[in-house]
C-alpha cells in the first residue's frame, strides 16, 4: 500500500498535514518559476529520454503517490513547455496567463463544480461574466452567451445559431435535407481555419464558403463582398451569413465591422464577428474606434486565454437574439427536467446553449482576472503589447538587412531577413532556419506565415511580460543568426 493510501478506501490523503506540505512545494515552485521566467531558454527541445519515459509505461496497476508522482512532473514534464509563459514568446497568439489565474484555476479544481446547468453559485459567477463581456461589446442586455474552450468551438456555436435563424425550414429536425441546401457564407480569405472547419461540420461545406478578397491592409474588401453576394443570389444560392474578422491571425487587420453590419443588416444576413484576440483592443481608448461596429454582431466570439491572459482554455461566445440561441441548442431530456425548486432548478441550464452537457467551472478564472486586475489594467497591458509591436515594426523598417511585409495593425509584426543573392525559395529556406534556430537556442520563440507567397518571420505581442529588451534580443538574434546562415551559402 502506498503512503496515501487510506484503509477506508477513499481517495484522500491519510495524512492530510503531508499533503499539505506537498502543495505548498509545488506552489513555491511555480512561484519560482514566474518570478524568474527571463533567465530560464524560451522552448527547449524534449528530449528523447523523456519521450521514451512518457511513452514507454502502460497504465498504472498500482500508485506510487502524489510524493513521487510530483517529482516525476518536475522532472519530465515542467522543464519542457511550450514556454507561453516566458517573455520572448512571440509565436502564434498565445496568452501567458497569470498567478491570478492559476490560482483560480486551483479553487475551480477543487470544487470540481460540473456547469451544465442546476442551482449553485458557479453558474451565477458565468452568467455574471457573460453579462459583463456583452457589456464590453455593447450588445443589448438580452443577448446570451456561453463560456467554451476557445474561439473555433464558439465560431462554430455562432454559426449554429447562423444556420438555425436563416435556413428555411426546421434544420434541426430534417437537416439541410429538408430545406435549400445551397446556403452560402462569406470571409476574408485572410480568415481564420476554424470558420472553414465549422462549415465543414455545420454540414455546409466548405465550398459553399466564400473567401472574399482583401484590400491592401489585409482587411475584407467590403465592394467585392457585395458583389459575391450579389452574383450568388442571381445563381439561386441563398447567401445566410457574413463572419468578420476584428484581429486576423497572420497581421492582426481588422475589418471595417460597421461597414460590413450595415450591409448585413441591409441584406438580411448574419453577422458573426471572430474577435479571438483584436476585439479585446476595445479596452485600449486609443483603439476602441477602429472596432466601431462590432456590437452590431449577431454573434461574436472571443478568447479570455489570449489577450486577458487567462490560464488556457476559456474561449465565450456572445448571441445577440436568445431566442435562437436556445433554440439552437435546448434538449431537455426526462433526466434532466426542468424544476421551479431544489438544485434541480436554476433555469434555463447553460447545456440549452451549447454542446456539453458535462462543463467545468471556466468562469471561475475569468472572474478572477477581471476583478483583482480590472479592466483599465488590463488595457493597459494591450495598450503597451500595441505600442512595442509599432516599435518593432519601425526598428525593423530602418534596418536594411530587415523588411517589413505587412502594415502593423494591432500587435503583430511580419518582416524577414532579405538578401538579394538569394533566390525567393532559398530566401524563405533562411528565414525558416533561423526561426527553428531562434527556438532551439532558446533566445526567441515567433512563428512564421505566408504573405503574397514570402514566407515571414511574425512576431505576436500577446504577453504582459514582454518589453522592450526582449524584442531588441529577437532582432539581435534574426541578424546574426541569418548572418550565419547567409555566410555559408
Amino acid at each position: 500500500m502506498s503512503s496515501d493510501d487510506r484503509p477506508d478506501g477513499t481517495l484522500d490523503p491519510e495524512d492530510w498535514e503531508a499533503f499539505r506540505a506537498i502543495c505548498h512545494r509545488a506552489v513555491d515552485r511555480m512561484i519560482e518559476r514566474w518570478a524568474h521566467a527571463r533567465e530560464r531558454p524560451v522552448w527547449q527541445s524534449v528530449p528523447d529520454a523523456v519521450k521514451d519515459a512518457l511513452a514507454g509505461e502502460g497504465p498504472p496497476e498500482r500508485g506510487i503517490g502524489l510524493e513521487a508522482t510530483l517529482r516525476r512532473f518536475e522532472e519530465l514534464i515542467l522543464p519542457y513547455p511550450t514556454g507561453n509563459t516566458h517573455p520572448r514568446f512571440l509565436g502564434w497568439v498565445h496568452g501567458s496567463g497569470t498567478p491570478v489565474g492559476a490560482l483560480a484555476e486551483f479553487l475551480a479544481g477543487a470544487m470540481n463544480a460540473n456547469l451544465g446547468g442546476r442551482e449553485h453559485a458557479p453558474v451565477h459567477v458565468e452568467r455574471q461574466v457573460i453579462r459583463w463581456s456583452r457589456t464590453l461589446f455593447g450588445l443589448p442586455e438580452g443577448a446570451s452567451g456561453l463560456l467554451v474552450g476557445g474561439t473555433s468551438t464558439a465560431t462554430l456555436i455562432g454559426l449554429a445559431c447562423a444556420r438555425e435563424a436563416k435556413c428555411p425550414g426546421d434544420v434541426r429536425r430534417e437537416g439541410l435535407q429538408g430545406g435549400p441546401a445551397r446556403l452560402t457564407g462569406y470571409t476574408s480569405r485572410e480568415a481564420h481555419g476554424s470558420v472553414t472547419k465549422a462549415f465543414e461540420l455545420l454540414g455546409l461545406g466548405r465550398e459553399h464558403l466564400r473567401l472574399v478578397p482583401v484590400d491592401a491592409e489585409l482587411r475584407m474588401d467590403v465592394r467585392a463582398l457585395q458583389e459575391a453576394v450579389a452574383a450568388d443570389r442571381a445563381a439561386g444560392f441563398h447567401p445566410f451569413c457574413v463572419v468578420a474578422t476584428a484581429g486576423t491571425v497572420n497581421t492582426g487587420a481588422i475589418d471595417d465591422l460597421a461597414a460590413i453590419g450595415h450591409f448585413c443588416r441591409e441584406q438580411s444576413l448574419w453577422l458573426h464577428v471572430d474577435a479571438a484576440f483584436g476585439g479585446l483592443a476595445v479596452l485600449v481608448p486609443e483603439l476602441a474606434p477602429r472596432l466601431a461596429g462590432i456590437e452590431q454582431a449577431d454573434s461574436l466570439a472571443f478568447d479570455f486565454h489570449k489577450w486577458l491572459h487567462v490560464p488556457y482554455d476559456a474561449g465565450c461566445v456572445l448571441i445577440r437574439d436568445e431566442g435562437i440561441h436556445r433554440a439552437t441548442f435546448a434538449l431537455r431530456p426526462d433526466y434532466l427536467a426542468a424544476a421551479e425548486r431544489g438544485l434541480a432548478g436554476g433555469n434555463p441550464w447553460f447545456c440549452e446553449y451549447g454542446i456539453d452537457l458535462s462543463r467545468g467551472f471556466r468562469a471561475l478564472k475569468v472572474w478572477f482576472t477581471l476583478l483583482a486586475y480590472g479592466l483599465d489594467r488590463l488595457g493597459e497591458a494591450i495598450a503597451r503589447n500595441c505600442a512595442d509591436a509599432a516599435w518593432l515594426g519601425e526598428r525593423v523598417a530602418e534596418t536594411p538587412e530587415l523588411e517589413l511585409l505587412a502594415p502593423v495593425a494591432l500587435n503583430i509584426v511580419c518582416f524577414r531577413w532579405r538578401d538579394g543573392r538569394l533566390s525567393p525559395a532559398a530566401l524563405d529556406a533562411l528565414n525558416a532556419a533561423v526561426v527553428a534556430d531562434l527556438h532551439e537556442e532558446g533566445i526567441a520563440a515567433p512563428s512564421t506565415t505566408q504573405l503574397d507567397g514570402r514566407l515571414a518571420i511574425r512576431a505576436c505581442l500577446c504577453n504582459h511580460r514582454t518589453d522592450r529588451s526582449d524584442l531588441a534580443a529577437l532582432l539581435e538574434g534574426v541578424i546574426t543568426l541569418a548572418r550565419r546562415r547567409a555566410a555559408t551559402l
